[in-house]
This record gives structure tokens, C-alpha cells and sequence, in this order.
């Protein structure tokens, strides 16, 4: 791993920011009209419909054969908002586990009301899934397959407290 210089690193965020970073009232609005769905791997469809229905809550609203690849499942579930998550099983393609690689995913962040954010907490610590804790509103885990999970009990557009939308 390279040592990095935080202040030279702070130093090109500053530059990047005044650069690229526009004021609320200045910015364009969005072509896009919000995300239809992220598509995850899954290894497992029935581990991963009990894990994201049965311990995090988000009901599945559909199970069919992916169009792309015949005998895939293609699967979705509601986290809110119209919003969906969604999963694909690759059947005999013996893909391998969960890499951090460049352009994959590092993690997904769901906004859930604090309420039920500490209830999903109870939730993993029950199901004796690890996890950690951070800033008291935001928890990480790993879902079967690996893949890292935060739930975030700040509202859509805030990040611990500051307006990021």
C-alpha cells in the first residue's frame, strides 16, 4: 500500500471542489429521474431472499428468468422510495467471490428511519451477523456473498448531518 500525504490529498479535494462543485442555486437539474435499481451477484436465491426480506426487511417484488442469460434467476426487492435492489444467479458460470476491484462496488448505502435503523441493528446482532457501528447512525456488514452493506439512519441527501444533494 502507497503512504499517502494528507494534506496533499486535502489539498487536490480543494481543487476538485473549486473546480467542479457548484453552489445548490447554480447547479444544473439531473438528466436522470433517480435509480431504477442496483444488480448484485448472488450465489444462493433463496439465502439471499432470507436475508434481504427476512433480516433487513426490504420485500421481494419479483423473481424471473434473466432475459441475458438462460437458467438465471433475475430478482428484486423494494428498499423504498421506488427504489430497488436487485440480484442476478449465474448457474454454472462458477463465478468467484465478492473483490473490491476498480469500478466495482465498495459498498451500498441505504437511508432507513432511525427507528428502524436501530431494529436493524437488534436484527443483524441477532441473526449473529458481524457488524460495526459507526457515528451512531451508520452500520456496516457484509451480505452472503459478501458484498458491504451500510445502512444509514440520516435522511436521502445528508451525510452525518451535512446536505450532500
Amino acid at each position: 500500500m502507497t503512504t499517502l500525504d494528507p494534506a496533499a490529498r486535502e489539498a487536490e479535494r480543494a481543487r476538485l471542489r473549486e473546480a467542479h462543485l457548484k453552489p445548490p442555486g447554480a447547479r444544473a437539474a439531473s438528466t436522470a429521474r433517480g435509480l431504477h435499481h442496483t444488480a448484485l451477484i448472488s450465489s444462493d436465491v433463496e439465502r439471499t431472499i432470507r436475508f434481504y426480506q427476512d433480516v433487513l426487511g426490504f420485500p421481494l417484488t419479483e423473481l424471473i428468468e434473466n432475459r441475458d442469460y438462460p437458467g438465471s434467476s433475475h430478482f428484486f426487492f423494494d428498499i423504498g422510495h421506488g427504489n430497488l435492489l436487485a440480484f442476478f444467479d449465474f448457474p454454472g458460470l462458477d463465478v468467484g467471490p465478492y473483490a473490491e476491484v476498480l469500478g466495482g462496488l465498495h459498498h451500498m448505502a441505504i437511508s432507513v428511519e432511525p427507528a428502524k435503523w436501530h431494529a436493524l441493528v437488534g436484527r443483524l446482532t441477532a441473526a449473529d451477523i458481524e457488524h460495526e457501528v459507526h457515528s451512531g447512525v451508520s452500520v456496516y456488514f457484509r451480505d452472503p456473498d459478501g458484498a458491504r452493506i451500510e445502512l444509514i439512519a440520516d435522511p436521502l441527501g445528508e451525510m452525518y448531518g451535512q446536505h450532500v444533494l
